[in-house]
């Protein structure tokens, strides 16, 4: 997994409307991207309408959210109406960006083993150089953890 004080890779993935997002062209502000490990899951909708409800904080902190998860796009679109979220979604499908980030890994659940996201969370500020990082994120404490670590990088 990328750590704090790493280079962000640069990439690009559709958006819910299937539209290109580029991290690179995101510079000069902050992102928060976090990683979930599937669309309409209990964990990642109680992470995502977290983020919906407590957007004006990230939005007064000058922070953009992006969401990035391994589903198709149709999958990632079903669920940014679903919840009327109020942020990017991504769609990595092909869990290239996952990868690049190091949370793309084994995991396991019932006994069975497979590959999937790890649920984590990524601050880049504006020349693209990981600031913090949440390695396990939690959905219930997500947003006070990331809004903590934002108001500790504002300048004083």
């Amino acid at each position: 997994m990328l750590e704090q004080g790493q280079q962000a890779p640069d990439f690009e993935l559709p958006d819910e409307n299937g539209e290109p997002v580029r991290l690179s062209e995101l510079h000069g502000g902050t992102v928060v991207l976090y990683f979930y490990p599937k669309a309409d899951t209990p964990g990642c909708t109680t992470q995502a309408c977290g983020i919906r409800d407590h957007l004006p904080d990230y939005t007064s902190a000058g922070v953009r959210v992006l969401g990035v998860s391994p589903d198709p796009v149709k999958a990632v679109k079903k669920f940014h109406d679903k919840q009327a979220l109020n942020f990017t979604l991504l769609a990595d499908e092909d869990h290239a960006v996952c990868e690049a980030f190091g949370v793309w890994g084994e995991k396991s659940m019932y006994g069975k083993t497979y590959m999937g996201a790890n649920r984590a969370t990524f601050i880049i500020d504006g020349e693209g150089k990981i600031v913090h990082v949440i390695p396990k994120a939690s959905p219930k404490t997500h947003d006070d953890e990331v809004l903590k670590a934002l108001a500790g990088l504002q300048p004083a």
